[in-house]
């Protein structure tokens, strides 16, 4: 799979000191993405066993000890995924990951 986009993962642990943290659970969480070969929800799910299967690709990655949440949207017939969000559940409460 090709994930896009690293900035944008990067960018939520070095503005925010106090997200540090997420480095290191989010750039495996990246690393198994980059690696993986889903043509289905069912596949990410076989991977992930705790990812939240959303409508219309959509779905939600717990990392670092269910501290952080990565809403992605798959393309997958295009093995593409793109990172729409990522923060703390409190963040996350407060979007819709159907839409963001």
């Amino acid at each position: 799979m090709r994930a896009i986009a690293l900035s944008t993962l990067k960018a939520f642990w070095n503005d925010h000191p106090e997200h540090r943290d997420a480095e290191r659970p989010t750039l495996a969480w990246y690393r198994d993405v980059a690696q993986a070969d889903w043509a289905t929800p069912a596949g990410v799910k076989r991977q992930f066993g705790n990812a939240s299967i959303l409508r219309d690709g959509r779905v939600v990655f717990n990392i670092g000890g269910n501290k952080y949440r990565i809403v992605v949207w798959i393309n997958f017939p295009f093995r593409v995924v793109y990172v729409r969000f990522i923060g703390t559940h409190a963040q996350y409460d407060v979007i819709d990951a159907q839409t963001i």
